[in-house]
């Protein structure tokens, strides 16, 4: 069976900590160390393969030591090269242990998450940084170990995204249709996801699908969500962009007209609105454009644009400008009816 080990390389911890319980101070070995990752080569290059879906990929390290007899919880991050762990994937955590375990077919799972577009078949390398990070309580410092470079390709397969189904009086009150979902790309709490509502005050719920088993409503109209509460009214029919955390049962929802803006286009407040198709589920304008940057934003204000920041067709909140490569007529069509946002630039 093939293994990938993992240890995080030593530093010195000094100090103390407070147990604000018991009142006492215990103090830090000044010979504290972190932990160390085993067997993980920095810099290595790696291709995952789908025929070894099934191995195990052991991520192991030493123990840290603060000096005294302590509980010890030990997380395994990973995140891509250069963001300092800022937006950190885990991947497993354990009390006192020196070792997690998963597939080989997980852990592609969790790569094909920081995939630029994970629906693409050609998915590029992704440059990553790995560590092992101790804690002992939360009125101490972590200590993190040595952070370690590879660069690992993963290998494709489709993702299938949870879906929060959204039946309502708009689709005939269906909880097992998914074309009227909204997915978690993250495979978290959080969904996210755009809906066509065809008459004023759509009624609608939220379920888990594809019964009405777990579904949640609103009681008080006021962004909370309640188990079996009361129908979610919409306003003016439009096509509405749904967020929902289950994490901490909150929603939100907001009706989107949605336009072109940019130097490409003629200005960057200078909004060329587009026209929604319900059975395409595409936003869609024919215009002239200059080879120049552009984005797409809703209800001509910025609070809600979006960008191509990887150039590549998929678009992101906030993200960068998209280059229009040359100048021309151009059908610029906006999808987003997947969980996978995206564009397309049709020259005519």
């Amino acid at each position: 069976m093939k293994k990938i080990s993992l240890i995080l390389a030593a530093i010195f911890l000094v100090g103390s900590f407070a147990c604000k319980k018991q009142e006492t101070k215990a103090t830090l070995n000044a010979n504290a160390t972190a932990p160390v990752l085993l067997n993980m080569q920095e810099g290595a290059t790696i291709v995952l393969k789908k025929s070894d879906s099934a191995v195990v990929i052991d991520f192991t390290w030493t123990t840290a030591s603060f000096g005294q007899t302590v509980v010890t919880t030990y997380m395994v991050q990973m995140d891509k090269q250069g963001n300092d762990f800022a937006s950190a994937v885990t991947l497993g955590v354990v009390t006192n242990g020196t070792q997690i375990s998963l597939s080989t077919y997980d852990f592609n799972n969790k790569l094909l998450a920081m995939e630029p577009d994970p629906t693409n078949p050609d998915l590029p390398p992704l440059a990553l940084e790995f560590r092992v990070q101790a804690t002992i309580s939360s009125y101490y410092p972590a200590s993190n170990s040595t952070t370690v470079h590879q660069t690992i390709t993963p290998y494709f397969v489709k993702i299938v995204y949870p879906l929060l189904f959204v039946p309502g009086d708009y689709q005939g009150w269906n909880p097992a249709d998914s074309s009227t979902s909204i997915a978690s790309v993250g495979a978290n709490t959080k969904y996210q996801g755009y809906i066509w509502f065809g008459h004023d005050n759509t009624q609608y719920k939220y379920c888990q699908g594809p019964s009405w088993t777990t579904n949640w409503g609103d009681d008080g109209a006021d962004g909370t969500l309640n188990p079996g509460g009361a129908n979610i009214v919409a306003g003016p029919k439009g096509y509405y962009k749904l967020d929902v955390d289950l994490g901490t049962l909150t929603h939100k929802f907001l009706r989107t007209d949605w336009s072109i803006v940019g130097d490409a286009s003629g200005g960057w407040d200078a909004d060329k609105d587009m026209v929604y198709d319900s059975i395409a589920k595409e936003w869609t304008l024919t215009l002239p454009l200059t080879a120049a940057g552009m984005k797409f934003r809703a209800n001509h204000a910025w609070d809600l644009n979006y960008g191509d920041n990887n150039a590549n067709g998929t678009l992101q909140e906030g993200g960068a400008n998209i280059m229009v490569p040359a100048a021309g007529n151009y059908k610029v069509i906006l999808n987003l009816s997947g969980a996978i946002y995206r564009y397309k630039l049709q020259a005519q």
